[in-house]
């Protein structure tokens, strides 16, 4: 009953829908203890309003957040206590008092506070919000930021304009209760003094050297710096904050490249969630910014999503333009008809080619070229499950997607009877859990069915716990718990360095300090990476290679999950495409029905695969490949089909990437060369065309002479 409510009302735990049904209850209780009137029932009945509304703040709830919807916003919940006070003083018989026309006055002037203080505020945050953010590009050196205004004075500024009326409300429930006004004019005062104070400590912040630069100042440094680095090669990327991923998997690639690399970016919340990386990285959510930028010495420009903000540098015919993508897969996303756009299409292997020319959608197969995928080298070939270790089958299923096709995933129809399986498999094996991200945000069923598959987990992993035959090493685990707690510590200490890197350190982290000071540390980054995989490292080793577990979140990653398993159940998804580069016995569930033949011929990633149905009766196969790789019938077929989809080993996808860079950029300057020549020569003509024609002696001149 308590988890549905928590979800009706769309709040994050039980203390927070207590606090909600404590607010909501609170406001009906203070007009009651004002009525009867009781000044020891208003001040309870304050005091927990107070509270509760403090809390549900603080955690961000998202029922808080929607009352303002409804007429019942945070200013209007304070002015309505205010009244209500005002209301208990009447009835309380102070009507004719001076404190009960002090009350009125007070509360008058705090909400004409209130006014000057939003504007100020939303012209503060209006005027340090930069057209263009940058992360890795030094603009310090070319315009002046400042810093900005100190934290407290900005988070959640309008709340806490608001509670500086708690020293009226408590001063005059004093005076009610005690009958003299001396602590109610006090708390009026303060109340009064410090809205006051509030208000004109934020007045430096809105002229003179406090004020960033301009947006025309901005830009000119941007190009001044464009103009000096000479960008040759751009990812450019435009999404939603749950898309960070797709532009993340491509930065280690563009840290490799052999020229000289950019990421433009088109959504400020997408370079909040941008993993670190030593790349220059400019965010302009302005089209016109972005069309404006001094781009002239880019000679290729990737894309990683088919988006409609990709026009705006689609129309600079100076670059070639290539289609990335963020995965290499069977699904209809990876024919996108909008493809044909790209000067060229960039895919793993032969597959992707074939892929195309059987889709038709317009894209010519001069246009394609194979590169490989350089975001696979981590990944760890196989030879068995190690002697002595029980085998690891990973169920990473994707996610529902957007047309309520069965075929999209197994978590609905096939997900638990594959996990009922795995873990009552005789011989046992470990599973791990690692769902989608997106995992339910658009099919309620999908979001049930993955609760319920957690929950199978780790009841499994309960039982696992007590079961003698499952021995676990103790002192390995605490010594591998103990070395992540220090690898977190050192991680957050290296983050909070570079969040408190701008200024004076005042922390408060806002987008013109992390443009001013976001040059790359090399030296952190560096021991950043050398953490993530000690980290990595140790939290396997944190518990038994025979427990299950249930994986959310970024960390571990996938193919870090890819590299302890020995076997995955996947969906049709570039998961699958990734997972064959490790050569691993992997199973595809056939959710749709298709039946194997025409799943195998409509998908050519799981040729090689064992084929499930949604009972899932086929897991045995899967597992016997596991426990007996010599007799693994599919093993010669995954090779094949690992060239085919992911093209040959030698050369390394990064060459094969850099190759086809050098050979677009070199296209691409032949291309204005070539452009550059006609100019000239239209221009040689119509210089010939405006000089006049000699003249030409005629019988009649002879005449005349």
């Amino acid at each position: 009953m308590i988890s549905t409510a928590i979800r009706v009302a769309r709040v994050g735990s039980p203390a927070e829908l207590a606090a909600a049904a404590l607010m909501i209850l609170g406001f009906p209780a203070l007009m009651l203890a004002a009525l009867v009137p009781s000044v020891p029932a208003f001040a309870a009945a304050a005091a927990v309003t107070y509270l509760a509304d403090h809390y549900l703040h603080r955690k961000g709830s998202y029922l808080v957040n929607r009352l303002s919807k409804v007429r019942a916003g945070l200013s209007i919940r304070f002015l309505i206590r205010q009244l209500l006070l005002i209301l208990l003083l009447a009835r309380l018989g102070f009507a004719d008092d001076l404190i009960y026309y002090g009350a009125i006055a007070c509360f008058i002037a705090f909400y004409g506070l209130q006014a000057p203080h939003g504007a100020l505020v939303t012209l503060i945050r209006n005027r340090r919000r930069m057209p263009v953010a940058t992360r890795n590009i030094d603009l310090a050196s070319r315009i002046r930021i400042p810093d900005a205004p100190p934290r407290r004075l900005l988070h959640r500024s309008a709340e806490k304009m608001l509670h500086l009326d708690l020293a009226a409300v408590v001063g005059i429930l004093v005076s009610a209760a005690l009958g003299s006004a001396g602590f109610g004019f006090l708390g009026i005062g303060l109340t009064v003094g410090l809205g006051t104070g509030y208000v004109l400590a934020l007045v430096p912040y809105v002229r003179g050297r406090k004020v960033p630069p301009n947006a025309e100042t901005v830009l000119g440094a941007v190009d001044d710096w464009l103009r000096e680095y000479r960008p040759e090669t751009v990812l450019y990327f435009s999404g939603s904050k749950d898309s960070a991923y797709q532009v993340n998997m491509w930065l280690e690639t563009m840290e490799q490249l052999d020229s000289k690399p950019l990421i433009i970016l088109r959504e400020r919340v997408i370079l909040n969630n941008l993993a670190p990386t030593t790349v220059p990285v400019i965010c302009v959510p302005g089209g016109v910014h972005l069309m404006n930028l001094d781009l002239t010495n880019v000679r290729v420009a990737l894309y990683a999503a088919n988006v409609g903000k990709n026009i705006h540098l689609l129309r600079v015919p100076t670059m070639k333009h290539v289609f990335i993508g963020h995965g290499d897969s069977d699904k209809l996303a990876s024919v996108n008809p909008y493809s044909k756009v790209y000067d060229e299409v960039w895919t793993a292997g032969r597959a992707g080619r074939d892929r195309y020319a059987i889709a038709d959608v317009g894209v010519r197969d001069d246009d394609i070229v194979e590169v490989g995928r350089p975001q696979l080298a981590p990944i760890q070939g196989w030879n068995g499950v190690p002697e002595g270790r029980i085998p690891t089958v990973l169920y990473a299923p994707t996610w529902e997607g957007w047309d309520g096709n069965p075929g999209n995933t197994s978590i609905v129809l096939a997900g638990e009877n594959i996990v009922k399986k795995l873990v009552k498999a005789d011989p046992p094996v470990r599973v791990l859990y690692k769902p989608h991200p997106f995992t339910g945000t658009v099919s309620k069923e999908a979001g049930a069915a993955h609760r319920r598959i957690t929950a199978l987990v780790e009841q499994a992993a309960t039982e696992r716990a007590t079961d003698s035959r499952f021995q676990a090493d103790s002192a390995a685990q605490t010594a591998a718990k103990t070395e992540l707690a220090r690898i977190e510590a050192r991680l957050a200490e290296l983050s909070g360095k570079a969040k408190g890197k701008g200024g004076k350190g005042n922390g408060s982290g806002d987008e013109a300090e992390a443009t001013r000071d976001g040059l790359v540390d090399l030296a952190r980054h560096e021991e950043v990476a050398r953490l993530r995989a000690e980290w990595n490292t140790a939290y396997w080793r944190s518990f038994g290679g025979h427990e299950h577990r249930v994986i959310t979140g970024a960390q571990p990653r996938l193919y870090d999950c890819f590299n302890v398993s020995d076997a995955m159940v996947s969906d049709i998804s570039s998961v699958v495409s990734d997972f064959i580069a490790s050569g691993k016995p992997y199973a595809v569930t056939d959710s749709a029905e298709l039946g194997v033949e025409e799943f195998k011929r409509q998908n050519t990633a799981v040729r090689a695969a064992t084929i499930l149905s949604n009972s899932a009766a086929e897991l045995g196969e899967l597992l016997d490949a596991v426990r007996d790789p010599a007799g693994d019938p599919l093993a010669e077929d995954r090779g094949d089909l690992k060239r085919y989809l992911l093209g040959p080993d030698e050369p390394t996808s990064i060459e094969q990437f850099n190759t086809a860079v050098a050979n677009l950029a070199t296209k691409a300057d032949r291309r204005n060369v070539g452009q550059e020549s006609r100019a000239a020569a239209g221009a040689a003509e119509a210089e010939l065309a405006a000089v006049p024609a000699p003249r030409v002696a005629s019988a009649e001149d002879d005449v005349t002479a």
